[in-house]
């Protein structure tokens, strides 16, 4: 068998997603947010995933650009293993819930967490929110790695953003690291873990 057979389904997803989400950058309906330092960033839990999320964020930015009542908003999409994220702003209530339905309706989509902010919001007060919601759980990430037999006592780094959590220093082994993973997956609101900071400790 042809080793690049097995390679091309993988190959022609990703280069229908970035084809797809390639026009959106330019502002067809629904732009991108321009604070992308404050975006969320995807941590997909395998190339598999990776692969599927980019394509689900292109469905959904094609379907929120088509739409006629979100024209004047301001959407950002950001997809983990299946999780929707929409970041930015909305037109107004109605806006911001069509926004979150049609994201519903593509095929792939695990979940909407529905960030956006409307003229009636307060930025300050969702960011707030968000932070003491990321503070939370790197707290009770950190509890449950240290009250775990495995991972009690190592010296593992937690910090979360908009719901990903990334573990970063050093673990005894592969498994403790897949472990760790495990255990701060398990954590409520948590969207995904990043271990790619974690190294195997040198023996």
């Amino acid at each position: 068998m042809n080793s690049h057979t097995v390679k091309t389904p993988a190959l022609r997803a990703l280069i229908l997603a970035a084809a797809l989400a390639a026009p959106l950058s330019a502002g067809l309906g629904v732009g991108l947010a321009t604070a992308a330092e404050t975006a969320p960033v995807a941590h997909s839990d395998d190339v598999g995933a990776a692969i599927s999320d980019t394509v689900i964020t292109a469905k959904v930015k094609t379907k929120l650009a088509g739409d006629k009542y979100l024209k004047s908003s301001t959407i950002d999409v950001t997809t983990t293993n299946g999780v929707v994220t929409l970041t930015g702003s909305a037109a107004g209530p109605k806006s911001k819930a069509a926004a979150e339905n049609l994201s519903k309706l593509v095929k792939g989509v695990k979940s909407v967490d529905n960030q956006l902010m409307t003229p009636n919001g307060s930025t300050t007060a969702a960011k707030a929110k968000t932070e003491m919601s990321d503070s939370w759980i790197t707290t009770k990430v950190k509890s449950e790695l240290l009250a775990d037999s495995i991972t009690k006592g190592l010296d593992v780094k937690v910090e979360t953003v908009h719901g990903v959590v990334m573990l970063s220093g050093s673990l005894p082994s592969q498994e403790a690291i897949g472990h760790a993973k495990t255990v701060a997956g398990k954590v409520d609101s948590v969207k995904s873990v990043d271990t790619s900071g974690l190294m195997v400790a040198a023996k």
